[in-house]
């Protein structure tokens, strides 16, 4: 699945998030930048690092007039235990049928240990105030996540 074209309107969607309210990208057009990104599972090594760069980073990124959203498979129960449980303070949607991840090209073919299986690619969209896709970050590092999006925002002048 390819990923949607850099200069293009970001696909539209609603979800629910942890708490069960509606979330669209639409909220967000001309009032700020978002950050979305797809993870693959609440509560795991990886996702939890990625996700505690980002609640640390919270402040500084709205200094760059940028909110972050997270969208996972996981049912909106498991997000309020993530949130909770991490002391998460951003918001986290819920895509159980994956049909929004499909929709940005972040669901795919993955090998773990000699398997193969379909699951969510750890993929960033940047989209600026005007929900033109900015940039496509497909190379990941859970670690520095919250940086690279920061500098990303900062470089294209958001």
């Amino acid at each position: 699945m390819a990923f949607p074209k850099v200069g293009n309107m970001a696909p539209a969607f609603s979800l629910l998030d942890q708490d069960g309210n509606k979330v669209s990208l639409g909220q967000f057009k001309g009032k700020q930048n978002v950050a979305l990104y797809f993870y693959p599972r609440a509560m795991t090594p990886g996702c939890t690092v990625q996700a505690c760069g980002i609640r640390d980073s919270k402040k500084a990124l709205a200094r760059l007039d940028t909110v972050v959203l997270g969208v996972s498979p996981d049912p909106v129960a498991k997000l309020a235990r993530f949130i909770d449980k991490q002391d998460l303070n951003f918001t986290l949607l819920s895509d159980e049928d994956h049909a929004v991840t499909e929709k940005y090209g972040a669901w795919g073919l993955k090998k773990f240990m000699g398997r193969e299986f379909m699951g969510v690619l750890r993929t960033t969209f940047i989209i600026g105030k005007d929900g033109r896709l900015k940039h496509v970050m497909n190379k990941v590092n859970t670690k520095t996540h919250h940086e690279d999006v920061m500098a990303l925002v900062r470089e294209l002048g958001l």
